[in-house]
């Protein structure tokens, strides 16, 4: 087995990804400041931004659940991979060919076993599928296409396959790539059989081929249809679960999607996969699917994270039918028979983790998107967006309609159904509104319709109050490296902290390794300062930087480059929660100076007075801190004990130090 990865090839892939590139794949990020971005946690469910990006240093860090990193770490989590298979995922994309320890050879194979491997499997058998769409046995598959509407050029973009008739077509063809039985079966794509499951043979046979692919376009698994009315299988056969493969936590066409959605602010919901092909070919190219099971809550994070969903107050507020509501839209597609009023609750169900307004788009005649545009054309899906309505006026009209609202009895089973999912809408003006139409729909007196979705309010109050943690996810105790802080004295020693490492240029010439770890109260902080002069101090940032220079890099990129490279060495001494303070400092807001008139062009001179101001600020705080304490000491003491004189002149010494401070601000 080969070595680690050579330690100067990590520091390649580190500088060659873009951090803020990789992370815009999961998360919409928006400018929070001069060299900051921020976005919504991909780690845990929130609604306010708390995840911050500093692209010029390579770090992220979430201030809600205490997650952080740089874009190796990014990668780990998000993909969830080991260490070597992250860099080696970043090399790919990148460019940057991997050395390992022994004997100095190019990067190797991916490791057999591995979700890498795996996902190679997947890759090449895309590949295959798509050229077997062209074989004479694929007639059925392409004139189904073109029943649908769909031309080669069609199949191609979204790279449709075909699955060919017998049993070990695909087997035959990976094997003989060097893949094994095991790998096979563990990339869903062969199945076992046989009375000892010693037979291996292909999942999908004689089937139209989807390839289901990640954010990131890699593909992860496969939906498949039967062309057939003699196969006796499932009309639709996914890819069972996989260690690449989440049902749940992918959506067919997002890969193709994803820049529109985060543009646009909208996202379509559609039911298949020819659904979100005619949406896409009719322009509404924010069109996506659920992969063989309901919309759910893991399906409600990744849209949320790319509408950049946040607790807006104009979000969910519509001006009138039909016209785009502020803070973003989410429109979900369904039948209008009972399976598709049914699909509409469980959406509604998740529809309270948006703050962006929800819609409902159902076509009058009960025609799917895909039907829609083979009879009306391109226009057909954008006729139908919109008529849509609000989702929760969909799911109170979907309540009634089974009642006898003619009958007492009918009513108030109407309103029992219904006004929990008045309370539930999130805007106050248009619950008072539906709270009116909902006692008109009903016939019954405002005041107990208002009376009942009040009460419904205050019962769903309670339930969020048991159901949803403070604290991250599932409950679990956020791995905070800094703690909250409130006073003054501290919030001081925070910025020194991260103006000290994110600007160790600045720093280093404003004397921060004059400060001294008694220069903090706070136990976390001091300890940070420890790591930072086990490091060598802002001595060594300005060395890196000076080798950086002579080695031909040019302002500011050699700072850039030096810089990261220095808080890796901070961090390398670090462990446990001072490493996550480190990195939650590396990318702290900084209210860093700019020319005016050239947009977030750093002013060089005013950073530097920035970075000496707050370090003044604070080697004056621990003087004045020193001094009190040696003069309570001194007021103790007589001219006669020992000592005396020499604590006389380390105060003497000290107010000294401190007027020098103050000559320099």
């Amino acid at each position: 087995m080969a070595g680690l990865i050579k330690r100067e090839d990590i520091e390649a892939v580190r500088q060659r990804a873009q951090i803020e590139d990789v992370v815009a794949e999961h998360v919409t990020l928006k400018s929070a400041g001069v060299g900051s971005m921020k976005g919504l946690c991909p780690f845990h469910d929130e609604r306010t931004p708390s995840f911050h990006v500093r692209p010029q240093l390579g770090y992220w860090h979430c201030f809600g659940c205490g997650q952080g990193g740089d874009v190796i770490s990014f990668i780990q989590r998000i993909n969830h991979l080991g260490f070597t298979e992250a860099v080696e995922y970043l090399a790919d994309r990148t460019g940057v060919q991997l050395r390992y320890e022994e004997g100095g050879q190019v990067r190797r194979g991916v490791e057999p076993g591995t979700r890498q491997r795996l996902m190679d499997a997947n890759r090449l058998a895309q590949s295959w599928f798509a050229e077997q769409l062209a074989t004479p046995g694929a007639q059925a598959a392409r004139d189904f296409l073109t029943s649908r509407g769909f031309d080669r050029h069609a199949a191609a973009h979204f790279g449709v396959g075909y699955a060919p008739a017998g049993w070990d077509n695909l087997a035959r063809h990976l094997r003989s790539a060097g893949y094994t039985e095991a790998e096979l079966v563990d990339s869903g794509l062969c199945s076992r059989g046989g009375a000892d499951g010693a037979r291996v043979y292909d999942r999908f046979r004689d089937r139209l081929i989807w390839p289901i692919r990640d954010v990131t376009g890699a593909t992860v698994g496969f939906g498949a249809r039967r062309l057939s009315e003699e196969d006796k299988g499932p009309k639709y056969l996914n890819t069972p679960e996989t260690a690449v493969f989440h049902k749940s936590q992918v959506l067919y066409g997002l890969d193709l999607a994803k820049k529109e959605i985060a543009r646009s602010h909208r996202i379509v919901v559609v039911e298949g996969y020819t659904d979100v092909m005619a949406a896409h070919l009719s322009g509404v190219t924010t069109a996506v699917a659920t992969c063989g099971t309901a919309f759910g809550a893991d399906h409600a994070r990744i849209v949320r994270r790319l509408l950049g969903d946040v607790a807006d107050p104009a979000a969910g507020v519509v001006t009138g039918r039909g016209q785009q509501a502020r803070g973003g839209e989410v429109i979900f597609t369904f039948d209008g028979d009972a399976a598709g009023q049914k699909a509409a609750l469980r959406a509604y169900a998740e529809d309270q983790r948006f703050a962006t307004q929800t819609f409902v788009a159902v076509d009058p005649g009960g025609m799917d998107p895909c039907d829609l545009r083979m009879k009306e054309g391109d226009q057909g899906i954008p006729r139908l967006l919109g008529r849509r309505v609000p989702l929760f006026e969909f799911v109170i009209r979907a309540s009634l309609a089974s009642l006898n609202l003619d009958t007492s009895e009918g009513r108030v089973q109407g309103l029992r159904a219904a006004a929990p999912v008045v309370a539930g809408i999130k805007d106050r003006a248009l619950k008072r509104e539906y709270t009116r139409r909902l006692a008109g729909w009903l016939g019954l007196p405002d005041r107990e319709v208002v009376s009942a979705v009040q009460g419904a309010e205050r019962r769903s109050h309670r339930g969020q109050a048991e159901q949803w943690p403070i604290d991250g996810e599932g409950g679990q105790a956020r791995p905070r490296g800094l703690p909250p802080v409130s006073d003054p004295v501290e919030r001081l020693e925070r910025e020194a902290l991260a103006v000290i490492i994110q600007l160790p240029g600045p720093a280093g010439a404003a004397a921060a390794d004059e400060i001294g770890a008694d220069s903090f109260s706070q136990p976390t902080h001091r300890a940070v300062y420890e790591a930072i002069e086990a490091a060598g101090g802002t001595a060594q940032a300005l060395s890196l930087i000076q080798r950086a220079t002579q080695a031909g890099l040019a302002e500011p990129e050699a700072s850039r480059r030096a810089t990261q490279r220095w808080i890796e060495q901070v961090r390398d001494g670090a462990v446990g929660l001072i490493d996550a303070a480190i990195t939650e400092l590396a990318v702290a807001p900084l209210p860093l100076p700019t020319i005016r008139g050239r947009g977030t062009e750093i002013d060089p001179g005013a950073l530097e007075r920035y970075a000496a101001g707050v370090l003044s600020s604070l080697a004056v705080m621990g003087i004045n801190r020193r001094l009190a304490d040696l003069r309570s000491r001194h007021r103790r003491m007589s001219a006669e004990q020992e000592g005396y004189r020499e604590l006389l002149g380390e105060i003497t010494s000290l107010e000294q130090r401190r007027m020098r401070i103050k000559q320099r601000l």
